[in-house]
């Protein structure tokens, strides 16, 4: 074990995709701090990152509060050393109509969801500005660019997440920074949220078909911060989501007007862990990464690869005839 290997913070780092992602920076050779409030899945999590002979560092966190995760950050600096990446990824969810969803559900998956990625870009760019360097990376998803049926808290957290990144990625561009923010939109995945969101339809809750496996968008999210782009998106069905939505946005109202309620709810036996919205429901029990729908899921994904493969070689490219121009100036009288 080295104490020179750069250090990433993952937020919702005990379960989902959070949990995916930990794994996956810790077999890329980073030690790991996780942030999460489950007290089992923070010590699951923790010695996951120490079986793959990595350094990791567990801490309670409700990314609601700002002054946490900022102690928070103190911590892992201290005990680990300067943070290189970091990744929000905490969320929290409901399937319920939004009249059926009270006001103190609402703020509450508001404040995790958005207000929890804001925190955490808040305290990363406190430490990475004046170094210089550093790669931020904000989980988001199609629905970000598309509200559906009975995700109103969490579309709008999301929607607010994209303009908010947008923003940022134009006021470092504006000073000169060399800290990079991008996001990493995902689909539908196969996690645990499913089993504990807040739920007040009549049946279980799944995610929308194609289903993918949580290590697919923690690939990505590795991948964004090794070679930091505006927006990674994940899956077909980001993708048509997207832009079906830029080009028949109400025939998608009318669509998923029909079949948004049903297409996120399943007869078949899961388990069901009770609401995380307010208490977190990994503080006993490791819930692991995957839900309840392995054998629907997807582990691959084209558009991902395509996509981030084929931006590199773009910008290689892009890179190296700027180089050779410069140098042809260069030899100009």
């Amino acid at each position: 074990m080295t104490e020179t290997a750069p250090i990433a913070v993952v937020t919702g780092g005990t379960a989902g995709i959070g949990r995916s992602t930990v794994r996956a920076f810790a077999d890329a050779g980073y030690d790991v701090a996780v942030l999460a409030r489950g007290e089992a899945g923070l010590d699951a999590a923790v010695a996951e990152v120490r079986e793959r002979g990595r350094r990791g560092l567990g801490i309670p966190t409700d990314v609601a509060d700002g002054g946490a995760v900022d102690a928070a950050l103190d911590r892992v600096e201290t005990e680990l050393g300067p943070v290189e990446v970091w990744v929000n990824c905490a969320f929290v969810g409901a399937l319920a109509y939004f009249w059926d969803t009270s006001p103190e559900e609402f703020d509450r998956m508001t404040d995790v969801t958005y207000r929890g990625q804001v925190h955490g870009t808040r305290a990363a760019l406190r430490v990475m500005r004046p170094r210089d360097a550093g790669v931020i990376v904000n989980v988001s998803s199609s629905l970000a660019h598309r509200g559906i049926p009975l995700q109103a808290a969490y579309c709008g957290a999301k929607h607010a997440v994209k303009g908010f990144t947008e923003s940022l990625i134009t006021e470092l561009a504006a000073t000169g920074s060399r800290v990079r923010i991008g996001l990493v939109t995902l689909p539908g995945v196969n996690t645990t949220q499913f089993d504990w969101n807040l739920n007040r339809m009549p049946g279980h809750p799944m995610p929308v078909a194609p289903i993918y496996q949580p290590e697919v968008g923690a690939a990505a999210i590795l991948e964004q911060a090794r070679h930091p782009r505006r927006n990674v998106w994940v899956g077909l069905p980001t993708a048509y989501t997207i832009l079906g939505n830029r080009i028949a946005p109400g025939f998608l109202d009318w669509y998923l007007g029909r079949t948004g309620v049903t297409s996120q709810q399943t007869d078949r036996a899961a388990p069901r862990h009770g609401s995380n919205v307010f208490d977190a429901r990994d503080q006993d029990v490791d819930r692991g990464a995957h839900g309840a729908f392995d054998d629907q899921a997807h582990s691959r994904d084209v558009v991902s690869t395509l996509s981030t493969t084929v931006g590199r070689q773009v910008g290689n490219a892009v890179g190296a005839g700027l180089a050779a121009l410069g140098h042809v100036l260069d030899l100009l009288p």
